[in-house]
């Protein structure tokens, strides 16, 4: 009788992906980077452990987008405070902070639990092509 492997925690092995942004739709490079942190691509996907894998995106600022998202879509912030609602466009922060962008959307896609915190710290997103992780970089 053959049962179904489970992975470990301490059993997971790593990798890193370093995936270029450039002329490439938003959506289905964070549709890409969530199956890979999830662990989803993985033939020992366990859905109670965290086993994906470290992803770099790089030239984030230069990402294309499919429609008119830049102009009309808006990301809202609230600290709590009555009339602290505060609206971003989407064209603003690709501009000022491409970083926040891409980890907002990938957060959506990722569980809204201690495992999802998790998942997201092994997300690196850079604006350019300059990255602190050489042992990644394929030459």
């Amino acid at each position: 009788m053959k049962f179904t492997q489970m992975a470990k925690a301490n059993e997971i092995q790593r990798a890193w992906h370093v995936i270029d942004a450039t002329d490439k739709v938003f959506g289905r490079i964070i549709t890409e980077v969530a199956t890979i942190l999830r662990g989803k691509n993985k033939v020992n996907y366990t859905p109670h452990v965290d086993c994906g894998d470290f992803v770099v995106i790089i030239n984030a600022s230069k990402a294309r987008f499919s429609g008119k998202k830049l102009e009309q879509k808006n990301y809202f912030t609230h600290s709590g405070y009555f009339g602290s609602t505060k609206t971003h466009k989407m064209s603003d922060m690709l501009d000022n902070n491409p970083e926040k962008l891409f980890r907002l959307a990938t957060r959506g896609m990722l569980p809204k639990t201690k495992l999802g915190k998790v998942m997201i710290k092994k997300l690196k997103v850079y604006a350019d092509a300059e990255h602190p992780h050489t042992a990644q970089i394929k030459g």
